[in-house]
């Protein structure tokens, strides 16, 4: 009985610890644009809107963040989803990002999910290229409607020109930028060249490890920032009066815009955006 009890007591442990480390090691490869640099042929691609929500990928039973969190859906949004996988951005209106990741990220669903659409702009893992895909989920939600589900519309770019006026057009109406695409490619996860966005200014993560109070006026002078390449600066542009006198933690992570990088890698002219809990 007590050899019985030992080896029951190791066992439970080694399927806590498996547990675990199948959670923590956890991680969604997804594909990611590189940035447009106004010297590609994009002529027989398409462009659409890059919409500021938050991204989702559907693995056939749940949403997940990019990062792998699973994010808590009232069971009437996912009506007729399908089994297989989706990626999108889960979305209300240009310039309502703050609005959105408050609706998302909560992990008991509130009726502003009513508010959120899905927006669908690929089909990761199948087959044919990107116009076979998206057919694939046109036709499962014209025969399993939801009306939430919207796939992104996607225009083909006849030349330059065409794209800059788009692009102009969503930025002056305070969108945040557009996506170009290579729709003869077969699905790639990654960061991949035959995907690319443009924006007007580059956003980038980062984690908050100081704070620098001013003597003076006793509120935010900037925040201490560490890359994901462990290069670390100072952060002190873009922040209202109210997130000054109460400014993002250590530990949390924060979105900011930047223009380029400094011959040390830093960002250039750096200006807060918000606090990222996705």
């Amino acid at each position: 009985m007590i050899m019985f009890s030992i080896i029951f007591k190791r066992l439970t442990m080694k399927y806590i610890i498996l547990s675990l480390l199948s959670i923590f090691s956890f991680a969604i490869e997804l594909q990611h644009p590189q940035i447009y640099k106004n010297n590609e042929n994009i002529n027989t691609w398409v462009m659409s809107e890059k919409l500021d929500g938050i991204r989702a990928y559907w693995d056939g039973k749940q949403f997940l963040t990019r990062k792998g969190k699973v994010i808590y859906v009232p069971k009437w949004f996912i009506k007729n989803f399908p089994n297989f996988e989706l990626d999108g951005e889960l979305y209300t209106k240009r310039d309502d990002f703050e609005n959105i990741q408050s609706i998302v990220l909560d992990k008991n669903p509130s009726k502003k999910w009513e508010e959120i659409t899905y927006n669908i702009f690929e089909i990761p893992n199948a087959k044919g290229d990107f116009y076979k895909r998206l057919e694939k989920a046109k036709n499962w939600f014209e025969k399993n409607p939801n009306e939430k589900v919207k796939i992104i519309e996607q225009k083909k770019v006849k030349n330059e020109e065409n794209l800059n006026s788009f692009f102009n057009e969503i930025v002056l109406n305070k969108g945040e930028g557009v996506i170009v695409k290579d729709p003869s490619k077969e699905y790639q996860a990654g960061r991949t060249p035959f995907v690319l966005k443009m924006k007007n200014a580059q956003d980038m993560e980062g984690e908050v490890i100081d704070i620098n109070i001013s003597e003076k006026t006793k509120v935010l002078k900037s925040l201490v920032i560490k890359l994901e390449n462990g290069i670390t600066f100072n952060l002190g542009g873009g922040f209202t009066k109210e997130q000054r006198e109460n400014p993002p933690k250590i530990g949390e992570i924060v979105t900011f815009k930047y223009f380029g990088f400094t011959k040390n890698g830093k960002p250039k002219f750096a200006s807060f955006l918000h606090i990222r809990k996705d």
